[in-house]
Parts: C-alpha cells; sequence; structure tokens
C-alpha cells in the first residue's frame, strides 16, 4: 500500500516548488547587474554610470557594476547590449552621439538603435556649447559669426571626434549663419584643449563640461550654448538661440535594455534610475560638472529617441558626412 495519498504528495510538491522559487529568487538577487558604458574610465560617462550603480545596487537589492567597453564611439559596448540577455542582467548608459548620431554617421553599424535597444531612463542633460580662443577677437556670437565670414581661410573648429554631435553641431550652425567652418577632429576633449588655449585653433565645441573650467580660469571664451535653455551652473552663458541663431540641441546621455527585455523589469530599473540621478548627493555632483539629472519612463525616453533620431538624421544626410 503506497504511504502517501495523492493529496500528501500534491502538498509535498508544492512546498518543493516554493523552497525552489526562493532559492531562485535568492540567487537572482546575487546575480550582479552590468551597466555597460562605451568609454574609458573616469570619463563623463563613466562618472555618470558609477554615481547612478552606487544607487541602484541599494534600490534593486543586487550587486551593480559598471563595465567599461570602450571604443568606436561607444559602439563597442552597444553591440555588446544588442547580444546580452533581456533579462535585466545587462544594461548600458550611452550619450545621444552612440546610439542616435554615430548609426547614421557611419556606413558600417553593428546594431540598429530603434530595433535592438529598448530605453529604459533618460539619465541626464547636458549642454553643448561653443568656446573661442582669447586670440580669437569675438566676444559673443555674433561677433564670432562675422569674424569667421571674414575669415574663412581660418575658421576651424576642434570637437573631440568626427561623426559626433558637437560634429554637426557646428555644421548646423554654419549652415544658420550662411558661413562654412571647417571642422578639425581630435581623439578626445584632452587632445585639442591645449591647442585651443593656445590659440592653435581658434574655436571647439564640445560639452560644456570639458570647456567650462578653462573658460572660469579665463584661458578661453565660452560664447554661447546649444541647450533648450541656459545651464543652471552657468547662467551667464546664453543659449544660440538667444543670440540669434535659431540651433537649439540639447545632449544626453541615457539608460538602454536589450529590446526583448520585459516591460516589468524596463519599468523597474527606470524607477530605480529616476530615484538615483535625483537624490540629492548624486544630483549636485552632476551639477558640478555642467549636466542637469532628469530621469523618465521608458516611453518618454523612447519619445525623445525618437525625436533626436529624425532631427539629428536630417543634419547627418544634410552634411553629407559619411565614415566606415
Amino acid at each position: 500500500m503506497n504511504r502517501f495519498a495523492p493529496r500528501s504528495l500534491l502538498r509535498i510538491a508544492g512546498i518543493l516548488l516554493a523552497v525552489l522559487e526562493l532559492a531562485g529568487g535568492a540567487l537572482g538577487q546575487d546575480r550582479p547587474v552590468r551597466i555597460l558604458v562605451g568609454f574609458a574610465p573616469g570619463g563623463t560617462a563613466d562618472v555618470v554610470a558609477r554615481l547612478v550603480a552606487d544607487k541602484l545596487k541599494d534600490s534593486l537589492g543586487q550587486p551593480v557594476i559598471v563595465e567599461n567597453r570602450a571604443g568606436a564611439t561607444g559602439r563597442i559596448a552597444a553591440e555588446a547590449l544588442k547580444n546580452s540577455p533581456a533579462d535585466g542582467s545587462v544594461i548600458m548608459l550611452a550619450p545621444i552621439g552612440t546610439v542616435v548620431v554615430a548609426p547614421q554617421a557611419y556606413k558600417s553599424n553593428p546594431f540598429d538603435t530603434l530595433r535592438d535597444f529598448a530605453p529604459l531612463s533618460l539619465a541626464v542633460n547636458l549642454h553643448l556649447a561653443i568656446a573661442v580662443a582669447n586670440s580669437t577677437p569675438a566676444k559673443n556670437l555674433k561677433e564670432y559669426i562675422a569674424w569667421a565670414k571674414a575669415n574663412q581661410d581660418k575658421a576651424f573648429y576642434a570637437t573631440s571626434g568626427a561623426g559626433t554631435l558637437p560634429h554637426f553641431l557646428g555644421l548646423l550652425l554654419a549652415r544658420e549663419a550662411g558661413i562654412e567652418l571647417t571642422h578639425v577632429p581630435y581623439k578626445g576633449a584632452a587632445a585639442y584643449q591645449s591647442e585651443l588655449i593656445s590659440g592653435m585653433i581658434p574655436a571647439a565645441f564640445d560639452a560644456m563640461g570639458d570647456l567650462s573650467e578653462y573658460h572660469k580660469a579665463g584661458k578661453l571664451r565660452i560664447l554661447a550654448t546649444a541647450g533648450s535653455k541656459r545651464s543652471g551652473a552657468m547662467p551667464e552663458i546664453p543659449t544660440m538661440r538667444e543670440e540669434g541663431f535659431n540651433v537649439q540641441g540639447d545632449a544626453w546621455f541615457g539608460f538602454f535594455a536589450p529590446a526583448a527585455t520585459p516591460k516589468a523589469v524596463l519599468d523597474k530599473y527606470a524607477a530605480a534610475i529616476n530615484r538615483a540621478v535625483n537624490a540629492p548627493e548624486v544630483s549636485a555632483k552632476l551639477a558640478n560638472l555642467n549636466m542637469e539629472p532628469i530621469g523618465s519612463t521608458p516611453e518618454e525616453f523612447a519619445a525623445v529617441v525618437r525625436r533626436d533620431w529624425v532631427k539629428w538624421g536630417a543634419v547627418v544626410r544634410a552634411s553629407g558626412f559619411t565614415a566606415d
């Protein structure tokens, strides 16, 4: 005679299943969440990722590590995200340049932003700006445009790389002003800063965070920002629109997950990222870097990505620029 009645067997099976689920949940909580960053340690993207990671570990109840996959303007990390499991174990912090501009500027791209990624949350906005060397006579943007028009053989501008958002911002301003500006790409901000300060190159377009300390020290002059409003960190600097040029382009960093990640996971992570970037100690550190903490829902961020995809795609196509 069987020692266990059918009801007893069912009860035992239910207890075993509950134990396995609890064990699986505990193991899942121990598994680290990896944040991919497509740039070297110490850079702006890396700093933002680590500030957020430190808060996320508490919100998610899991270890959170930042993994730098530097190279190819962030596209190496983006390809890694595309090929990662869609279960919340891997996410990516990326700038607009990596996921919006580069895919439309490069002939060969290993991912499709709109197909391969699920936007999680907008993290921060940052202001792009134009700065000039002290040897360049312009004291404001209108004077710079007049100088460039009169000195076309000297109207060069530096950026931290070809195919970047500052590169196309320079082209957008030139088109709006009806002048020619010649782009000179460098391998990062540090590579051009000394030449801008010395006057070897007359102007540069880049994030304000890469220019502000030199401006405050009197080593160069920031003339205007491309933000929709003035920077809270440097409110004395006007926007390009205030200076009479219809040029506006907010730069941002945002978090992405693989495309098939469940909505419940996206919503959970987005809420945690919102809390992280808007935590007082984090937002204060971001402000010191001339960045504005934002946060958003996945749906709000997806709308931003689609809007900027259309906007900057038109600028890229009009420029005729392509890269291998």
